[in-house]
């Protein structure tokens, strides 16, 4: 997932104390053969969204193949950790397609949350390491949300008519404020980026770089 405020946030501490910062990301080849789609069931005799034989970052083969939609993600990963959901995305790992969601907890901790994407069954749930990254990222989160009227659920529900939600995450590349970026993708396969204002729930098409940019990824 992204970690645009965490990023932000050690910069500015790095550069006051002199240092670099390297952000470093991970994601799969989107070159591959096209990809089918299929239905698994697990040891536990519940379904699992599989996507198979292609590029496991294709947006639209996996808003297609997702039984759970981000709302309902958002729900389950409350249910196993309390808190304010900071960020979901559907992904495909060796689980299958899942939806990783990142809650910042009640205990003040960040927790990321594994939930299949077929059945919202909990696959995973860890807490980020204690380190000084994470302090900084809880910070900037705690700081962001003071202010948050809008929760990722309620800004995946109003981006849903655009399309099949794909990610919700709190941004701070769009402005003096974070907003809501959401990632949809429609039946035809076409993908947009809205902006949500967490204070007002009032939606916006991202900057067209921001669209050319997904598509390209």
């Amino acid at each position: 997932m992204k970690r645009h405020l965490v990023i932000a946030t050690a910069a500015a501490a790095a550069l006051l104390a002199g240092g670099t910062v390297t952000a470093v990301a991970a994601g799969s080849d989107s070159g591959s053969a096209p990809q089918q789609t299929a239905r698994q069931t697990g040891a536990t005799g519940q379904d699992t969204a599989q996507v198979q034989n292609g590029a496991t970052d294709d947006d639209a083969r996996e808003a297609k193949t997702a039984k759970v939609t981000a709302p309902d993600a958002a729900a389950a990963a409350l249910k196993a950790v309390p808190g304010t959901v900071t960020a979901l995305d559907l992904d495909n790992d060796r689980s299958g397609l899942v939806w990783e969601a990142d809650v910042l907890g009640k205990d003040g901790k960040q927790h990321e949350v594994t939930l299949d994407a077929g059945s919202a069954r909990v696959l995973n749930q860890h807490i980020d390491r204690d380190d000084e990254d994470d302090s900084q990222e809880r910070t900037a989160l705690k700081n962001a949300l003071k202010d948050t009227r809008t929760d990722a659920s309620e800004a995946a529900r109003t981006a849903a008519s655009h399309g099949t939600v794909t990610s919700v995450d709190l941004d701070d590349d769009h402005g003096t404020k974070p907003v809501w970026e959401v990632e949809t993708t429609d039946k035809n396969g076409k993908e947009q980026t809205l902006l949500v204002n967490p204070q007002s729930g009032n939606l916006t098409p991202a900057p067209a770089d921001d669209n050319d940019d997904d598509t390209d990824d």
